[in-house]
């Protein structure tokens, strides 16, 4: 929906809203864009803060546009916790700043090392006797959660969010965090043997959601969104003989995107076809569920 024509409406209904149906005055509410966030923010917070998920479960927090009462949701929060750079983000987080002056921000993904549009995706096409690589020129990478190291960053801004909105108990939030910090090493433990012995490290996937995953564990990510569009059947045939080539045996798809395209190159390849979400609140469990996909000969 059009954000410009839309923010008019917010005002009024935020306006409406807020005087009726609120929280208890106890409760304390953060906001974050999407599940992983959710994850991480509750398990440092424990019971000291309700955690509000904006982008719902099975919709692309690329695209999503909020409904006048989930504006009304998220003006109830004392902090908005970013993950950064992100389709909604980018177009929504000007009028939730405007519209919500109580509300203290947080960016999760400062310190992370971003991958920008030049390294995003590969799309390899082979002519001849050499490949030509093109990229998706969506600007900075947001997928930062889908690497052990962009985790254990989002995990140590969110400890100082909530140090910074709570201090008087910062040393519950710190022994949270360390139990937090624990569980992704742990992870990253049960990652790295999964894929130790793997030799075709090449994948493809619809929308490139595992470009810090696939740079961590030195992977190939193949993408069949094109600039963020769909493939041309010229492009598919490409994607498919370089799929022959690299031996690729895995192709992933995901709820919010289309899956047509994935499953005819995993039908002409012989490749496995696997589900996979990203956006899962269970991170440690998918983040694994990933790996074990991509290590099962």
């Amino acid at each position: 929906m059009n954000q410009i024509k839309y923010s008019f409406f917010i005002c009024l209904f935020v306006l409406f809203f807020s005087s009726c149906g609120s929280s208890p005055a106890d409760e304390r509410i953060i906001s974050v864009t999407i599940e992983p966030q959710r994850y991480f923010a509750e398990s440092i917070a424990g019971d000291h803060y309700t955690i509000h998920t904006v982008v719902p479960v099975g919709q692309s927090p690329e695209t999503f546009d909020p409904s006048p009462q989930q504006m009304v949701a998220i003006s109830k929060s004392t902090a908005y916790l970013q993950i950064g750079h992100i389709g909604f983000e980018d177009a929504w987080m000007a009028t939730i700043r405007q519209n919500n002056p109580h509300i203290q921000f947080f960016d999760l993904s400062e310190g992370i090392e971003l991958i920008t549009d030049m390294h995003e995706c590969s799309h390899d096409h082979d002519h001849g006797d050499h490949i030509h690589q093109h990229h998706h020129h969506g600007g900075i990478d947001p997928h930062t959660w889908s690497s052990v190291a962009g985790a254990r960053i989002i995990a140590w801004n969110t400890l100082q969010a909530f140090i910074s909105l709570d201090p008087e108990h910062t040393a519950y939030y710190w022994v949270n965090y360390k139990k937090l910090i624990e569980e992704i090493e742990n992870t990253e433990e049960k990652i790295q043997s999964l894929l130790a012995p793997v030799t075709h490290r090449t994948f493809i996937i619809y929308h490139p959601a595992l470009t810090y995953f696939a740079r961590e564990n030195g992977l190939t990510q193949l993408c069949i969104e094109l600039d963020g569009k769909e493939p041309s059947p010229a492009q598919i045939k490409e994607m498919i003989d370089t799929a022959k080539k690299e031996q690729v045996k895995t192709v992933f798809i995901q709820q919010e995107f289309d899956q047509k395209n994935a499953e005819l190159i995993a039908k002409e390849t012989g490749c496995r076809l696997i589900q996979i979400n990203p956006l899962d609140y269970q991170w440690s469990r998918e983040m694994i569920h990933i790996a074990k996909s991509l290590s099962d000969e």
